[in-house]
This record gives C-alpha cells, sequence and structure tokens, in this order.
C-alpha cells in the first residue's frame, strides 16, 4: 500500500473508531452468539442469532436497507453481507415473535439481493461490492465474496420458503453457481495443491483462506442443498468440511487464532470480536455436524480468549501487524 493509500486508510480507521458519530464499525462488532433455537437438518432460524445486527439504528435508504459508514473516501455504502445478515436477524426476530414487521424488513432486504444480482466478468451472478477496500491488497470495485454468496443465498432460501416466490429461489440459484466455479473462473471456489477446496471471502492472489469467511458461505451452501437436495451442493459441502478438519490446525499459533492464512512474514492474528466469532462458529459446525474436532477448538479457542496474557499480547501484536501491512 503507498503512502497516499496509507494516510487515507489510517484516517478513515482514527474516524471510525474515534469520531462523533456511528460508522460502520457500530453494525458489525458485537456480541456473536449460538441461536440456540436455530434448526439443523432443515431450514429454519439462522444458526447465529445476528439480534444486535437486527438492531442496528441506520443510516438507511428509503426503502429501510441499511448503509454503513466507513468514513474516508469511502462514505456511505451498501455492503451485500450486512444486508444479508440485518435481514437475516430480523427473519430470527419474526420466527420468534411472529411479528410481521420484522418479516417485512426481512422480505425488504431479499428484494434488495433479487434486484442487484450482477453479472461478473465471466458471467456468473454475484452481488458486487461498489467500493474499494483495504486487506492485504486494495481490492478494486467493483469486487465480490463466497461470504456474500453464501449470506445472501442463506436469506434468498428463507424467503422463498416464507412467500413461496418463486423470484427467491431463481436468485438463489443463480448465486450458487459461483461456488461451482473456481476463483480464476469467476467463482469463488479454490482448490489448493493438497487438494483442499476453500471458498475464498477475498478473491486475491495467493489466496488467503480468511476462516470467518469460509464458514458463513459453507453455511450457505449447506443451506442451498437443504433446500435443494443438490448433489453438488452436498459434495461442495463435505469438501469443505474435509478442508477444515485437515486445517484447523493451521489457524491455531498455540494462544491465538489466525484471521486468514496469508502468507506475510507476520502471521494475521484475529482480533478479539473474531477470537469470539470463530468460537461460536466452530460451536455451531459442532451442532451441525457432530464431528468432535470442531467442538475441541472452540473449547480451546475459548479458552484462549479467557487467558488475560494472551488476549493482550494477540491485541498488541495485532497492531504491530497493521502498522507493517496497511
Amino acid at each position: 500500500m503507498g503512502l497516499r493509500a496509507r494516510f487515507h486508510y489510517w484516517r478513515r480507521v482514527f474516524l471510525a473508531y474515534f469520531g462523533r458519530n456511528k460508522s460502520q464499525l457500530s453494525f458489525w462488532y458485537g456480541d456473536p452468539k449460538v441461536n440456540e433455537d436455530a434448526s439443523i437438518k432443515k431450514i429454519g432460524q439462522y444458526y447465529m442469532s445476528f439480534l444486535y445486527k437486527a438492531g442496528y439504528s441506520g443510516p438507511f435508504d428509503k426503502n429501510g436497507i441499511p448503509l454503513l459508514d466507513y468514513r474516508g473516501t469511502i462514505g456511505k455504502q451498501y455492503n451485500p453481507v450486512a444486508i444479508a445478515q440485518y435481514g437475516l436477524g430480523h427473519y430470527n426476530l419474526f420466527k420468534k415473535t411472529a411479528d410481521k414487521r420484522n418479516l417485512n424488513i426481512f422480505l425488504k432486504q431479499a428484494d434488495w439481493l433479487v434486484d442487484n444480482l450482477e453479472v461478473n466478468q465471466k458471467g456468473l451472478k454475484v452481488w458486487m461490492h461498489h467500493f474499494d477496500w483495504e486487506y492485504k491488497e486494495n481490492l478494486r470495485a467493483p469486487w465480490y465474496s463466497a461470504l456474500s454468496q453464501g449470506q445472501g443465498i442463506s436469506l434468498l432460501i428463507r424467503a422463498y420458503l416464507e412467500t413461496r416466490d418463486k423470484k427467491y429461489l431463481n436468485s438463489a440459484n443463480l448465486a450458487f453457481q459461483s461456488f461451482l466455479k473456481e476463483t480464476k473462473q469467476g467463482g469463488v471456489k479454490y482448490r489448493n495443491k493438497d487438494g483442499y477446496v476453500w471458498l475464498e471471502e477475498y478473491i486475491v492472489e495467493p489466496p488467503t483462506s480468511i476462516l470467518n469467511g469460509f464458514i458463513w458461505a459453507l453455511w450457505g451452501v449447506y443451506d442451498y442443498y437443504l433446500l435443494t437436495g443438490d448433489i453438488s451442493a452436498k459434495k461442495l459441502y463435505y469438501d469443505c468440511l474435509k478442508t477444515l478438519k485437515n486445517n484447523l490446525k493451521e489457524y491455531d499459533t498455540g494462544f491465538w487464532s489466525l484471521y486468514d492464512l496469508s502468507q506475510n512474514k507476520l502471521k494475521s492474528l484475529a482480533s478479539p470480536f473474531y477470537q469470539k466469532l470463530h468460537v461460536v462458529q466452530l460451536k455451531i459446525l459442532y451442532k451441525l455436524t457432530k464431528e468432535p474436532l470442531f467442538n475441541k477448538y472452540a473449547e480451546k479457542w475459548d479458552s484462549y480468549q479467557k487467558n488475560l496474557l494472551f488476549k493482550t499480547f494477540s491485541l498488541i501484536y495485532k497492531i504491530i501487524f497493521k502498522i507493517f501491512y496497511y
């Protein structure tokens, strides 16, 4: 990242954390929780509660679609992941309370996803992010992600089951095609030299395999399989579970979890929020699969975040990492 880009990044981050008005952080960083009422073998409430997402106070556009204020040169933007999560939070509330207001909010998000499914350069339908984003390398707008594809599908499938309106199912079918193609073919799937299949949150080279994005995307594949019985979705789901079972150890540092597997000299540790999120996601994977390894790592990583020394060291390390790589 050049000096000018670094200046804009740090200015934006400072305003996001310390500015007077709420930034995009007010949407992302709540307390992640397992939804104990979620269904496992059939489509029902979503696997995480997302209640703090549903409680997002804005800004919104005139149709009630959340906008995130990233500050700096990015400003207010639609984010397909945020829209899906906001909708799923209201879906959970509707199923818990039968309050039609939550259903209406949920369906507005589903309609936005239907209306904003775009064709990428390889002819696949994806939800684009129409703003540049700083990661390992700058992601230039428009860019797409396995994370938004998976969570968009999870929302649309539930919208279809509530309404039986085929526009939601048709859009989910189109979005799922991105999971069947490699990243070089315009899709979101990557098979590494060892034959493991990954779902990439950020399409960069070399791939970095962000853990939370992989797992969230995988739940979209699972939901699609539960609804349609599609054989390719079933195969992809079990291929990805195999990837996780054989590679979770790569994310374990002995005192904290890694955010991704990027090939930097300094490893990319998870922030305290993503550490909590990893634990919740692994607990849910254990409920879905009954695979003991997922529960083992959930408990192990939970113990890390309860260790004050580990927590303090990881936070200092993360700050140093950001200074060197952003």
